[in-house]
């Protein structure tokens, strides 16, 4: 799948501000670049035609601005001869991330349909998205959505956690500029965008976590590497339950890191009391009280798998030590299949753009469009623009 003579480090030479794009027009291959969806500090993601099969897909260019750059053709050039081992440490880590997407075939997992090696970078091939984020739906919507509708979005979103979980691959970059919902509204079901390997590997060289981390969703043992802050399932468990929080609450948890020295994050118990005066939404104990848990600053105090995240929004919090695991027998494709009552719900939900997610908010008025030749936010570098045609996250 990859191309099987990988290149050299990319020459240092001088790149022009601003150059870094593939003109539209540019082929690679049997793909023809269209125009720029979205330029982020780590990548650049492209529409494309898929002259081969007819059909219009994302491509992303692993494009980290700070290391690199183009001076006037297609061939990648380093910034700085210093930069030549973290380009190329982040290279690999690009191509390992699309190798290791492209092994996944989940409704609620972006998928990598081919990639490459070419030019002095990599490119990955993905769908071509029609949705909103998250994070845009929740501010057309306007309030806190209510505990069917967040549901609807959890339980998609979990069962591609727990598959990925299942293969010791942990996403680390859950947010609600990270959940896509598909359809011109975001009225379908949910897409997790990509893992953001190449981001944090050049932030471990750099030195430059608070670049590349969301300090509200991030939880604290991705700010160190120490024998007893291991990430693991529980790492993104404390960013969905941080996106559930943004959502019923309006604004996301104070950061971690804050929260380990004084910690006055309001509980989300006490959130959804005032919510229920002010907006009459109302959100069942067990589920509110499994957001909480999955706050807990420790990692060991959170649960430790989707399992029990998800038996604990249905059935609430097991008493202290108990771990609940339901495994199912192995299919034919030898893979682990695991279930709990939230989880099964996401077969409906997972189901192709335009079907709605269970109470679903009626249309609003789209926020403004982003335009993609103006600099992005770091978190949000190539967000799809409302109620347009999306692509996966650029920030790679």
């Amino acid at each position: 799948m990859s191309d099987p003579n990988p290149p050299h480090t990319p020459p240092d030479m001088p790149v022009l501000p601003g150059s870094d794009a593939l003109p539209n027009g540019t082929h690679l291959g049997e793909y023809e670049i269209l125009r720029v969806l979205g330029v982020g500090g780590f990548g650049i993601v492209y529409l494309a035609t898929d002259h081969a099969l007819q059909r219009q897909v994302a491509i992303k260019e692993y494009m980290p601005s700070s290391l690199a750059g183009r001076s006037g053709g297609a061939q990648v050039s380093l910034r700085s001869s210093g930069h030549a081992e973290t380009y190329m440490i982040g290279l690999r880590s690009f191509v390992n991330e699309a190798r290791l997407l492209a092994r996944f075939d989940h409704p609620a997992l972006v998928k990598v349909y081919r990639f490459w090696e070419q030019n002095g970078t990599a490119y990955m091939v993905m769908p071509f998205y029609e949705g909103l984020t998250l994070k845009d739906v929740r501010a057309r919507l306007g309030r806190p959505p209510s505990e069917a509708w967040l549901r609807g979005v959890l339980g998609p979103v979990m069962a591609a956690l727990d598959a990925l979980h299942a293969e010791q691959v942990y996403h680390r970059d859950v947010s609600p500029d990270n959940i896509l919902l598909l359809g011109p509204q975001g009225e379908g079901a949910p897409v997790l965008l990509d893992l953001g390997a190449a981001r944090r590997v050049i932030g471990d060289k750099t030195q430059s976590l608070t670049a590349i981390l969301k300090p509200s969703y991030a939880p604290i043992e991705q700010y160190a590497d120490v024998q007893n802050l291991k990430q693991g399932p529980w790492t993104d468990l404390y960013a969905l339950a941080s996106v559930v929080y943004f959502c019923i609450a309006g604004q996301p948890p104070s950061p971690a890191t804050s929260r380990t020295v004084h910690d006055e994050l309001r509980p989300l118990r006490a959130v959804a009391q005032a919510v229920a005066s002010t907006f009459g939404e109302r959100y069942s104990q067990n589920f509110v009280d499994a957001v909480d848990w999955a706050l807990a600053v420790r990692p060991g105090d959170r649960p430790q798998s989707v399992q029990a995240f998800a038996h604990a929004l249905d059935h609430g919090r097991p008493a202290s030590g108990y771990e609940v695991t339901e495994v199912m027998p192995r299919d034919s494709g030898d893979e682990t299949r695991r279930i709990t009552p939230l989880m099964a719900a996401a077969a409906a939900q997972a189901a192709p753009a335009g079907t709605p997610a269970p109470d679903v908010p009626p249309p609003m008025t789209p926020p403004p469009s982003r335009s993609a030749a103006a600099p992005a936010p770091r978190d949000a570098a190539a967000r799809p623009q409302p109620a347009a045609p999306a692509a996966a996250d650029s920030r790679d």
